[in-house]
């Protein structure tokens, strides 16, 4: 537990465990000899592995500002982004998670596998998941979704790989009707930066815990800048078994991997 593990700590560890954000406050309880953040209720195993973000961007001199190039799984996809709105944008949690499942292939194997992304935004993390052979519904609000479509569209079209499917999900909302559990069991839920300073949050935990079935796994990666995003945590964890499997410490981004607990 976090209790423990903060028990650990020798005389003169405490004064470097707490970083403060002037706007926010504190954000997280650091333990120097651990390399691990604490939180409740969240399992925090040595093997946990420290990475850093690699440059996947690929410059182009593309005349379209909106376009960014990428490289994963050996394939170069091209994002089309929008300022319209924040789902529309590539956030670093997206290419956290997009290298992660692009570089533990034997221990995240997605071939074949039901996948389901929460919160899609421009579909970089669906189109990646779905290069690596995943049966792929990349999920987002009515106003994302035909960004979303394009992008998908035109980095998995003409790919011999299973042609993913757009879908409107707006959180907690319809969920019995359009996800019912009997015919929808997914192997994995893929989110990436869904957790910020927004209003939703509560309607994506019971999106979340909903989605979550026995077998399935949940992988959420996220940068961590508010204490809400911690909050959100420590009621994740209340109700899934939830493991730290990586951190991102440049960027403050977390990787947690969610399953349901056993009765």
């Amino acid at each position: 537990s976090s209790a423990s593990l903060l028990e650990t700590m020798q005389p003169g560890d405490r004064e470097h465990c707490t970083t403060d954000d002037a706007d926010f406050g504190p954000l997280f309880l650091y333990h120097p000899k651990l390399s691990v953040v604490k939180e409740p209720s969240v399992l925090l195993l040595p093997e946990s592995i420290i990475l850093k973000i690699l440059q996947k961007w690929i410059p182009s001199v593309s005349p379209y500002f909106d376009k960014e190039h990428y490289c994963y799984a050996d394939h170069q996809i091209t994002i089309q982004e929008s300022l319209d709105h924040f789902g529309a944008i590539v956030w670093p949690g997206a290419l956290a998670l997009s290298q992660y499942l692009e570089s533990n292939q034997q221990e995240i194997n997605l071939k074949d596998k039901e996948v389901l992304e929460i919160g899609a935004g421009t579909g970089l993390v669906s189109i990646v998941a779905s290069i690596l052979g995943a049966y792929v519904t990349a999920t987002d609000v009515p106003e994302v979704l035909e960004n979303l479509k394009l992008n998908i569209s035109r980095n998995t079209q003409n790919m011999n790989i299973h042609q993913p499917e757009v879908r409107k999900l707006v959180w907690e909302e319809d969920l019995n009707e359009n996800f019912p559990k009997s015919t929808h069991h997914y192997d994995f839920i893929l989110a990436s930066d869904v957790v910020y300073h927004h209003t939703s949050l509560d309607p994506l935990l019971t999106t979340m815990v909903y989605l979550c079935q026995p077998g399935t796994v949940l992988l959420w990666a996220n940068k961590f800048r508010f204490s809400t995003d911690f909050e959100f945590l420590e009621k994740l964890g209340n109700i899934l078994i939830v493991t730290l499997l990586a951190e991102f410490p440049e960027s403050n981004i977390k990787l947690f991997k969610a399953t349901v607990k056993e009765n």
